[in-house]
C-alpha cells in the first residue's frame, strides 16, 4: 500500500461514467501519486489495470473504509442513494469508519472525499451531516464532505469534457474547493467546475440543469419529428435551427435525428448515451425538488408521461433519452 495518504487518491465506482473518468483522472496524475480503485466488478478493476499500464500506480481496494485509511482524497461516482449510504455510512466497510481509523494511528489528516453521482438531496445532506459530527467529534474538524455532480454524460466522462457543480461547507470552501479542482481538472474543464454554494447546492444545481434538459429532449424531438413528417432536410433544419432562436444543446451536441451528426447516441442506436431511465429520474427528482421549494411547473408531468410510455416498449427501453424522437416518429397519430 502507499505510504503517503497526501499522494494517495482512491475512486469508487467504476460505471459507465465511472471508469472513464478514472482513466481521465489517472492520466493527469504525477507519477509520485497513487491511484486506489474499487468496484463490485472484478473484471471491471483486471481491465483498468491492464489499460493503465505506464502510467501512475493502480491498486485495489475492497471498499471505502480501506481507501480512506490510506487516501487523502476519495472520490465515488455511485448509481443510488442506497449505494451512497452503504460506501459511506456502513459502520465496518465505510468511508467515515475508515476515516476514524485512520486517525487512530496518529493526529488525522486532512481529508476529503466526494460523491459525483446524482443522488436524491435527502441522501446527500444525510451522509454530509453525518460527516460534519464524525470531523467534529472525533477528527478535529479535518474530514469535508462535498457533492460535485456532473454534467456531460458517457461522451464527456470519455473526452474528458465534464462540468462539475460543487457544494462545500462555506466554512471550509477556501481550503477545499481548490484541492476539489485539482483533481477535477482532469475529468472535465477547468474553467466549468463551479462552486454552487453550501453541499447540497451541486445537487440542486445539477438537477435543474437535467430537469431542463429532459424537456428539451423532448421538446427539439417533436420538432424535428415535424420537419421529417413535412419531408424537410432535417440536416439543414438543424443547422437553420442552431443558428436561431431554437437552439439547444440537444440540437447543437446530441441531435435526436439518426445521421444528423457523427458520434452522437442517435447515429450508433441510440446506445451509449443518457438513457431514458436515468433521464426519467432525473427529472423526477426536478419536480421534487419544484413541489418542497414551491415552484409552479407546467412541463414536467406531460414530459415525464411521454418518457414512460416510451420506456414500456422494448425498442427504446435502455436507450439514450433522445430514442424519443424514433418514438415519436414511429407512433400513430
Amino acid at each position: 500500500m502507499p505510504t503517503s495518504p497526501a499522494d494517495t487518491v482512491a475512486f469508487i465506482g467504476l460505471g459507465v461514467m465511472g471508469y472513464p473518468m478514472a482513466k481521465n483522472l489517472l492520466s493527469g496524475l504525477t507519477a509520485e501519486k497513487t491511484l486506489l480503485i474499487c468496484d463490485v466488478s472484478i473484471d471491471v478493476l483486471d481491465r483498468f489495470v491492464k489499460e493503465a499500464q505506464g502510467q501512475a500506480r493502480v491498486e485495489f481496494v475492497s471498499n471505502g473504509f480501506e481507501a480512506t485509511k490510506v487516501a487523502d482524497t476519495i472520490i465515488t461516482m455511485l448509481p443510488g442513494s442506497d449505494a451512497v449510504k452503504s460506501v459511506y455510512l456502513d459502520p465496518d466497510t465505510g468511508i467515515l469508519a475508515g476515516a476514524v481509523a485512520a486517525a487512530e494511528s496518529g493526529s488525522p489528516s486532512r481529508k476529503v472525499i466526494m460523491e459525483c453521482g446524482t443522488i436524491e438531496t435527502d441522501t446527500i445532506l444525510t451522509v454530509a451531516k453525518a460527516t460534519q459530527d464524525v470531523s467534529a467529534s472525533k477528527l478535529d474538524g479535518t474530514l469535508t464532505f462535498v457533492d460535485a455532480p456532473v454534467s456531460g454524460g458517457p461522451m464527456g466522462a470519455e473526452a474528458g469534457t465534464l462540468t462539475f457543480m460543487v457544494g462545500c461547507p462555506p466554512a471550509v470552501s477556501d481550503a477545499v474547493f481548490p484541492i476539489v479542482k485539482s483533481y477535477l481538472k482532469h475529468m472535465g474543464k477547468e474553467k466549468e467546475t463551479f462552486l454552487c454554494g453550501d453541499v447540497g447546492a451541486g445537487t440542486a444545481f445539477k438537477v435543474i440543469n437535467n430537469y431542463l434538459s429532459a424537456i428539451t429532449s423532448l421538446a427539439a424531438s417533436e420538432a424535428l419529428n415535424i420537419g421529417t413528417k413535412a419531408g424537410l432536410d432535417v440536416k439543414l433544419l438543424t443547422e437553420v435551427i442552431n443558428a436561431s432562436g431554437g437552439q439547444c444543446w440537444v440540437t447543437s451536441k446530441s441531435n435526436p435525428v439518426p445521421g444528423v451528426q457523427e458520434n452522437v447516441p442517435s447515429s450508433r442506436d441510440y446506445n451509449g448515451g443518457f438513457r431514458i431511465e436515468l433521464c426519467a429520474k432525473v427529472l423526477g427528482m426536478g419536480s421534487k425538488l419544484a413541489k418542497s421549494v414551491g415552484a409552479r411547473t407546467v412541463l414536467d408531468t406531460p414530459t415525464l408521461e411521454a418518457f414512460h410510455e416510451a420506456m414500456g416498449d422494448e425498442r427504446y427501453r435502455g436507450k439514450d433519452a433522445r430514442v424519443v424522437y424514433k418514438w415519436l416518429n414511429e407512433s400513430e397519430t
